[in-house]
């Protein structure tokens, strides 16, 4: 019989990476991840939200990446495998259990000013636009599109600068 064991989740961190090394000098960082879940109530008519708190373990470069980029409120993709830890609690004696992620891919979601971002400035300025109305935060490769007469165009429908094809 086949079976597999698959996690895609997309959520914030509920804080800032702890990064340690074991003994051989392997990376190991531990992250806790918010993941919310909405869905429309028939019964009262009216829109309710869950929240899910999940422990996730990264290992090697991209525990080091989480420790060095990673902080409290960013959004991050985890995809990953389900794995259950058993132990024996020294106070009571009681068998625990605990069922976490171990991150077997890490991407690092919106821009670094997002949710508390990691080290590093935030996404530029939040002028005001055409009416007054506020841009807010953009990036610098927005800005290079803007300037470049990209604008709010939509991606498809524009045309590449003639300079920027590269045959």
């Amino acid at each position: 019989m086949s079976s597999f064991n698959k996690v895609i989740l997309l959520g914030n961190l509920t804080r800032d990476p702890q990064v340690r090394y074991t003994p051989g000098g392997t990376a190991v960082a531990e992250l806790g991840l918010a993941v919310n879940r909405t869905w429309f109530d028939q019964k009262t008519n009216s829109r309710r939200e869950e929240t899910t708190f999940v422990d996730v373990t990264l290992w090697g470069r991209q525990a080091e990446v989480a420790g060095e980029y990673l902080a409290k409120g960013r959004q991050v993709l985890i995809e990953g495998r389900l794995q259950l830890d058993t132990w024996e609690d020294k106070e009571s004696g009681q068998k625990r259990s605990k069922l976490k992620v171990v991150s077997e891919n890490m991407k690092m979601v919106g821009g670094r000013g997002e949710g508390g971002g990691g080290s590093g400035g935030g996404g530029g300025g939040g002028g005001r636009g055409e009416g007054g109305r506020s841009e807010g935060p953009r990036s610098g490769a927005q800005r290079d599109m803007e300037s470049a007469g990209g604008g709010n165009e939509d991606f498809h429908e524009a045309a590449p600068p003639d300079d920027d094809v590269p045959f």
